[in-house]
């Protein structure tokens, strides 16, 4: 059974930072690449970034390329998204998912960036 379990989320002031991480289980870790994804309120669930299966090409949305980075550590199944000079609009639930194969979505962690 495939399962993402994602934490690293909380509140956190304009312009700071945090780091999330999602330990997935049930497949082969190493062999895929990976996503972040968030939902923001009321809105419908947008990608965030990509990570190939061993991390070496990532891609991300226009709008977070300069602030997010996402890495993985394949020995333990878990991959990271790195955020910065976060801002308001950053607010959401984010989650981690098998970029090429849907597997359902783990719980996910609420960010919210407010002063």
């Amino acid at each position: 059974q495939v399962q993402f379990v994602e934490s690293g989320g909380g509140l956190v002031q304009p312009g700071g930072s945090l780091r999330r991480s999602c330990t997935a289980s049930g497949f082969i870790f190493s062999s895929a690449a990976m996503s972040w994804y968030r939902q923001a309120p009321g809105k419908g669930r947008e990608l965030v970034g990509n990570s190939s299966s061993v991390g070496l090409v990532t891609s991300y949305k226009d709008s977070v390329k300069d602030r997010f980075t996402m890495s993985r550590d394949n020995a333990k199944n878990t991959v990271y998204l790195q955020m910065n000079s976060l801002k308001p609009e950053y607010t959401a639930v984010y989650s981690c998912r098998r970029r090429y194969t849907y597997d359902g979505w783990g719980q996910g962690t609420q960010v919210t960036v407010s002063s």
